[in-house]
């Protein structure tokens, strides 16, 4: 099953580099960003998320995973987080979640996260988009399937793994204080980082 996953990932990261480039248009508000890369693996990145997830997780989070490498690779391209696949991924990750028996957690997982990220926008708006707050509900709802404990270990990944990233551009001299980045890949990847590593 794990290999067919893998195969699953290979071809939905074929799909997901076309659906990128469709979004190769919008302008980046983060000048940092020209750099971001052409994504030559993602074919295989994305075969073995899948494949990752399906070994550690189970098959009902193989979704959310593939979705959010979709979400990943947009968002660090164009700093967007587009509502035409953030909001669709909340019912097709509920509709896969189904077989845990554990909906009704996930549903609060996703309400507490996407609750606690407004909180953080309102407060700062400058320092998130509103996008991010989308995104937290979602991870929120495939973390709330495995235990509270996997929505604050996501959350608390995913700040982690941001505020290391805003360190390392200090230290080398790439970035200021104020050197803006898209959040989202690191939310997702503080996600599959749970995901992986919750029994």
């Amino acid at each position: 099953m794990v290999a067919l996953m893998a195969l699953i990932g290979l071809f939905c990261g074929d799909r997901i580099r076309a659906l990128a480039r469709s979004y190769d248009d919008l302008p980046v508000p983060a000048p940092a960003l020209s750099w971001a890369p052409s994504w030559p693996a993602l074919e295989p990145v994305c075969a073995g998320v899948a494949a990752l997830v399906a070994w550690r997780a189970g098959l009902p989070y193989v979704c959310f995973a593939v979705i959010g490498v979709a979400l990943a690779v947009i968002d660090w391209r164009t700093s967007t987080l587009p509502d035409a696949i953030t909001l669709p991924a909340y019912p097709i990750t509920a509709l896969a979640l189904l077989p845990t028996g554990e909906l009704p957690r996930a549903l609060a997982g996703g309400a507490a996260l996407a609750a606690a990220y407004g909180l953080l926008w309102f407060v700062r708006p400058q320092a998130m988009g509103f996008g991010d707050v989308k995104l937290a509900g979602l991870i929120g709802l495939a973390a709330g399937a495995l235990g509270w404990q996997a929505v604050v270990a996501a959350a608390f990944c995913g700040q982690l793994l941001g505020a290391l990233y805003g360190l390392t551009l200090l230290v080398s001299g790439r970035g200021t204080r104020h050197t803006q980045f898209p959040f989202g890949p690191f939310m997702l990847l503080g996600a599959l980082t749970t995901l992986c590593l919750a029994w």
